[in-house]
């Protein structure tokens, strides 16, 4: 029976492949210069997530910091809108890309600056910018480890993902089962085409990212109130229930397939 591949431990399988390697007089430049790139990108998300933290940046992701400045975060958004859209987009793309905390805080900030419409908008732009560029790069640092790593189990189970990958996506972004993070890596890992993940990450973080901005827009009065937000607004039955029927509707096509080639059997 296969054991089942977990791929926290393959990265840092992989990981620890890269840091004991040996630097002997065997390897080729070519091969040298091989690994030299594969590590690069982890090391620049690595560095990126240091940085975050040293510099303190998730000092700045509370509603406090929020609540405390919101006069003059809204008048400068007010006097420099574009630049304010173009450095939020920026922000989010950057905090998924890295895969740094506060997506949540970033979300429901953009719905208090922009509005539930206007913001949804840009994080689904961010988010989608953010997620393809840590997709680009898993592919490039991870791809042939995993496959020389996992072998047959992993073949198997990219062939069955890429037969209705799109239908996979739109599920793994529409139910918030699994961390974002690992719904980045897992389709580059199994071979999905870039242009099947973007769509189905672009459509499916519609609703979730249309649900936290407008709890965002609502966000002065709770300040008024001296109230916290409620973040588990997102699980209650009225917004979850229609976000579950549209990932049953994005199984459809996975279901009638499987269910006709039971019939040809």
């Amino acid at each position: 029976m296969t054991k089942p591949v977990r791929i926290e431990g393959l990265l840092i399988e992989y990981w620890l492949t890269l840091m004991t390697a040996p630097n002997d007089m065997t390897q080729t430049p070519a091969t040298k210069s091989k690994k030299k790139i594969h590590l690069l990108p982890l090391l620049i998300l690595a560095g990126g997530v240091m940085a975050f933290f040293v510099l303190g940046g998730a000092d700045y992701l509370s509603f406090e910091t929020l609540r405390d400045n919101r006069q003059d975060i809204l008048a400068w958004t007010a006097d420099h809108y574009l630049l304010a859209v173009l450095g939020f987009v920026l922000a989010y793309h950057v905090a998924v890309m890295f895969s740094l905390p506060g997506a949540v805080w970033l979300s429901l900030t953009g719905g208090f600056l922009f509005g539930t419409v206007e913001a949804t908008a840009y994080i689904v732009v961010g988010a989608t910018a953010g997620a393809v560029g840590i997709f680009l790069l898993a592919r490039y640092a991870l791809y042939d480890f995993f496959h020389a790593r996992v072998g047959k189990a992993l073949v198997k189970m990219e062939k069955g993902f890429q037969e209705d990958a799109l239908s996979y996506m739109l599920v793994l972004r529409l139910v918030p089962i699994f961390p974002f993070w690992l719904v980045n890596l897992v389709p580059a890992l199994l071979g999905v085409k870039l242009s099947t993940y973007t769509i189905g990450t672009f459509v499916g973080i519609i609703p979730g990212a249309f649900v936290y901005a407008s709890v965002g827009s609502g966000l002065g009065a709770v300040f008024d109130e001296g109230r916290t937000p409620d973040l588990g607004v997102i699980f209650s039955p009225e917004v979850i229930a229609p976000i579950i029927g549209l990932a049953l509707l994005a199984m459809v096509p996975v279901l009638y397939k499987k269910m006709k080639q039971r019939g040809k059997a």
